[in-house]
């Protein structure tokens, strides 16, 4: 409908300016890599997954150093990618490349000559100063006069999650897409995925809960994956509370869910709940842009009352399984590199 009604009343159209149509990549994943080159050999310093799908903007999106998910074979495909890349772009100094994994099949999103905002972040992981070696390699050095031919393998998962500035703006809608929103970042480092995204919560000021209720609304692709996890947390401190269509796949599985009216359904609805402090973390995944616009109000809510929240399936599972892990283990506190 947004279309047809641009369509309509556009004047920007013309038979010199036509429209550009780009086919999405559907719940593709995607993945930041940060190298070094000196015109011969390239070093791929770290490979981070981004762990919202791809179409979210990448610095919005948190993203995991080592990768967790992508195969040893296609790791070789982008390491290759990223050096033949470099190669012709005969680049000298740092290269960002940015790719999508989908179906088994790589794309090239983006390839950048240039440091990125990841390199600090991977600075850190692998202990090895990126920006001062690309100093180095553009005023004549080669990466071998730097023994950097091979990067040296971050010793733990580290996690980069975004700090955004929503809390500054009242009538902000919290939902990623492909405009960057975030004002910064940190970082949280685990021996276990979920130990660092735990901790890269923690440090963005979304602390995760380790007890209370657990409202969930998410749309139909997200339900049957968060099944295991959400009945795992129901076994120690949590209670599910949720929409009438998940609250009913929750409960045929098994999951003792409480069912609670949407904002426009009447009261007491879930904003309600938020209000009177029922509620310890939201998740809402929405359909479309109608069901988008309709949870407006929840997740401005989440806002408003500092309740950690997330809008895609890939983190809210990672944020699951973090409350499952430190639930059962102290925080640890690791040295960077």
């Amino acid at each position: 409908e947004q279309l047809k009604a641009y369509m309509q009343n556009t004047s920007e159209v013309t038979a010199d300016k036509p429209i550009l149509i780009d086919s999405f990549l559907q719940n593709a994943t995607e993945i930041d890599v940060d190298a070094l080159c000196d015109g011969k050999d390239v070093c791929v310093a770290g490979i981070l997954e981004h762990i919202e799908e791809a179409g979210v903007h990448s610095g919005d999106s948190a993203c995991i150093l080592p990768p967790k998910s992508v195969a040893p074979e296609m790791i070789e495909k982008i390491k290759k990618a990223t050096t033949d890349l470099a190669l012709e772009l005969n680049v000298i100094g740092l290269i960002n490349t940015q790719f999508a994994i989908y179906q088994n099949d790589l794309y090239v999103i983006e390839v950048n000559p240039r440091a990125s905002r990841t390199v600090p972040f991977v600075s850190k992981a692998i202990n090895v100063p990126l920006a001062k070696m690309a100093t180095r390699l553009i005023l004549g050095e080669t990466l071998k006069d730097l023994d950097l031919i091979t990067a040296p393998e971050p010793k733990r998962y580290h996690v980069k999650e975004v700090v955004l500035p929503f809390k500054k703006f009242g009538n902000a809608d919290t939902i990623l897409g492909p405009e960057m929103k975030s004002t910064g970042e940190v970082m949280g480092i685990g021996e276990t995925p979920a130990e660092a995204f735990y901790k890269a919560q923690d440090a963005s000021g979304h602390t995760l809960p380790k007890k209370g209720k657990i409202f969930v609304s998410v749309n139909d692709e997200s339900k049957m994956p968060m099944i295991d996890l959400i009945r795992d947390l129901q076994s120690t401190d949590f209670d599910i509370i949720a929409t009438r269509g998940t609250a009913a796949i929750f409960n045929e599985n098994g999951i003792e869910t409480e069912s609670v009216l949407k904002v426009h359904e009447g009261r007491p609805n879930i904003v309600d709940k938020v209000v009177s402090g029922e509620i310890a973390m939201i998740i809402n995944i929405p359909t479309d842009v109608e069901t988008r616009n309709d949870a407006l109000e929840i997740r401005q809510s989440a806002l408003r009352y500092n309740i950690p929240y997330f809008t895609t399936l890939a983190a809210a599972l990672e944020a699951f399984q973090g409350m499952k892990e430190m639930n059962e283990s102290p925080v640890t506190v690791y040295p960077v590199g």
